[in-house]
């Protein structure tokens, strides 16, 4: 029994865990904020380091990459090593990664910073949520998986804000030097505090399963990033899909046969959970949503309705803190109320947004796009928190770490494929309405309201998911896989 039982309903989390769940929500916003802190600093590299668009966009495309390869991986680690010695290479890797970036002289150089940097941000996210998982009683889940919905919304909205205010006092290096010094004191700090949570099970590598994974999710990725991106061949993107496709197919086909022996890099038993299955369904849904309105949203308005860049970051800044800021509140709505009552009406919300967002129109005033897009993040925070906590919850013990790293490589997925959608349908029927003698923004407006509309319609099905979702009891963690 662990100190946790021991916990009085008082104080359901005994110090040491709360301690725990702390550093490794800190160690996650940090290395989260850096994901997007790189941004509008793109251009200063370009400047600096003497490189083009297509080939600075890979300080962006190698990082998301590395999640997808990297995560998938997470499942089969963090079953073999402690929770501490994790903690410690996560954020090893993040610093060291963050360091060698600021220090590079040369371009190669701060690419293969990046690369290290998401390899410890892989690691991290998984890590905090199998460790809650872990730590926290079933009754008090949503109020702590709020916390993660705090992290992974504010973060990325305040991280182009942060680089923004150093790149006013000095270059694009100093987008990393600000994050090596939190880095390595979040690494000082969680090695000496951190305490071992979980229980290490010798699972053996399968050494055929990570180049599938590789070549799987790596391939979709980056098949999914060149969609829309004129400068590249078709034959290379058809390539990419192809490779990630096949191997993907070979990838997932390994794991259902090294499971039966409890060997699988990658444990899809997790998927033999009905409320796991729809949750990880919904969620693809809404991670698709989310990233096709914010990559839409700034191309529609800077080059339809004019808008100057620093305007649009700060319309979409609000929205992103909203869903932060609401994680912890919907949290502790989901410990008393459960799933439904919270998601069915923010997904019928959801659909409104994307049906209000299809009659923009050049005379739109700037506030009603503000106001759709908080309404959007304010229905995804009502979403996210049940969404995990369900997921996760749904699962026999054995699968926790299995399962985080399902929802995390669903994410980038999703959030990628969205993306690719999104800009794919906006360009392309732009460009067919362009075709016809209209003018740029009104041929712009056509494609944003289809890509809209049709987004709309596919998230219909999301509405009719929620309405399957079922808020897991505690005695759901107790069967065991067969």
């Amino acid at each position: 029994m662990n100190q946790t039982e021991h916990a009085t309903d008082r104080h359901w989390l005994a110090p040491r865990d709360r301690s725990v769940i702390t550093i490794l929500l800190i160690a996650a916003f940090v290395v989260i904020l850096n994901e997007t802190a790189l941004n509008v600093a793109l251009t200063s590299v370009m400047s600096d380091l003497h490189v083009d668009e297509r080939s600075v966009q890979w300080l962006t495309t190698s990082f998301m990459l590395t999640m997808a390869v990297v995560i998938p991986i997470t499942g089969w680690l963090l079953e073999r090593i402690p929770t501490r010695t994790a903690f410690i290479l996560a954020m090893s890797l993040f610093t060291t990664g963050t360091l060698a970036c600021g220090l590079a002289g040369t371009f190669p150089l701060v690419l293969a910073g990046r690369i290290v940097q998401a390899s410890g941000t892989a690691i991290m996210m998984p890590l905090l949520m199998t460790t809650i998982m872990q730590l926290v009683p079933p009754a008090h889940r949503g109020a702590v998986m709020g916390n993660i919905s705090l992290v992974i919304s504010v973060a990325p909205a305040l991280g182009p804000t942060m680089a923004g205010l150093v790149l006013q006092f000095t270059s694009w290096r100093g987008v990393f030097g600000v994050m090596v010094p939190i880095g390595l004191a979040m690494l000082i700090i969680g090695a000496m505090r951190i305490t071992n949570v979980n229980e290490t099970v010798r699972v053996p590598l399968d050494v055929l399963s990570v180049p599938l994974t590789v070549l799987g999710f790596g391939g979709l990725v980056y098949g999914l990033s060149l969609i829309g991106d004129s400068s590249v061949p078709a034959a290379e993107v058809a390539v990419a899909f192809a490779v990630g496709v096949l191997a993907l197919i070979a990838f997932l086909w390994r794991q259902v046969l090294l499971a039966r022996d409890d060997r699988a890099l990658l444990d899809l038993r997790a998927f033999q959970h009905g409320s796991f299955s729809i949750s990880v369904i919904v969620m693809s849904l809404a991670m698709m949503a989310l990233f096709g309105t914010v990559i839409m949203l700034p191309l529609l308005l800077q080059q339809a309705l004019h808008l100057p860049a620093l305007s649009v970051g700060l319309m979409l800044l609000p929205g992103g803190v909203l869903m932060g800021l609401l994680g912890p509140v919907v949290g502790r709505l989901f410990d008393r109320v459960g799933a439904r009552p919270l998601m069915l009406p923010a997904s019928i919300v959801v659909a409104v947004v994307f049906w209000l967002l299809s009659t923009i129109q050049p005379d739109t005033p700037w506030w009603f796009v503000l106001a759709c897009h908080m309404a959007m993040s304010a229905s995804f925070a009502f979403m996210f928190t049940p969404l995990f906590t369900i997921a996760l919850g749904s699962l026999p013990r054995q699968l926790y770490t299995h399962g985080s790293a399902i929802v995390g490589t669903v994410q980038q997925l999703a959030g990628a494929f969205g993306t690719a959608v999104f800009v794919t349908v906006f360009a392309a029927q732009s460009d067919a309405h362009k075709a016809t003698g209209a003018g740029v923004e009104e041929s712009l407006l056509y494609g944003s309201h289809l890509a809209f509309l049709g987004a709309g319609a596919v998230w219909l099905l999301a509405i009719v998911a929620t309405g399957f979702l079922r808020t897991p009891e505690p005695s759901d963690e107790m069967p065991a896989v067969h």
